[in-house]
């Protein structure tokens, strides 16, 4: 069974990792579990509260197949847990990483990012965090994937799921169709703004 960790902290952004463990619990089969720091519940931006299976400091990454970043505002805050020996770790184990919004400041700060295709909310909000991958950032709206690391805007959950899943292998018929109905809003809207 594929397994699967979300870092959740307070002020996350419910919308852009939901779709992606849904699908993956849901119709896949993954095992899906949360951690945060401490352990403690958070809420999210949108006023969810979680309560999450395991503690930051808790998390094995023996047997993980995917660990993920949620974006939200504590990343920005001063705050934030330092999370670079876990995700150091975790690359050098191959385990596929993600982040999006500011999740991705994670990921660059510590130094996931600096080898890899990768893409933010914006340039300068990785410039922010010190990083040396500023010639590799992509200024495109959707997620990019390189090396099993899977960065994406805030904006962009559909095309996240789909990386997401693409790294960990699973790219059929019924996942494409799935996120293409997810993803159909955006299409309509872009063809009546264009008709206008």
């Amino acid at each position: 069974m594929t397994s699967a960790i979300t870092i959740l902290t307070d002020n996350f952004a419910d919308w852009e990792t939901a779709l992606l463990n849904s699908t993956a619990r849901l119709y896949y089969g993954f095992y899906t579990r949360f951690a945060t720091p401490g352990g403690q519940p958070v809420t999210s931006s949108g006023g969810m509260l979680v309560t999450p299976q395991l503690a930051l400091e808790d998390i094995s990454l023996d047997e993980l197949d995917l660990l993920m970043v949620c974006g939200g505002s504590s990343w920005q805050s001063g705050k934030a847990p330092d999370l670079t020996a876990l995700l150091r770790a975790a690359q050098a184990k191959n385990i596929v990483l993600a982040g999006i919004c500011d999740g991705t400041r994670v990921l660059a700060q510590a130094g996931v990012l600096d080898n890899v295709r990768h893409t933010s909310n914006s340039a300068a909000n990785l410039l922010e965090t010190g990083y040396a991958g500023a010639a590799l950032y992509q200024d495109v709206p959707w997620a990019v994937a390189d090396q099993r690391i899977i960065t994406a805007p805030g904006t962009a959950p559909v095309s996240f799921t789909a990386e997401v899943l693409r790294a960990l292998g699973i790219a059929d018929d019924n996942l494409a169709g799935y996120l293409a109905m997810h993803g159909a809003e955006h299409g309509q809207a872009n063809r009546a703004h264009l008709a206008a």
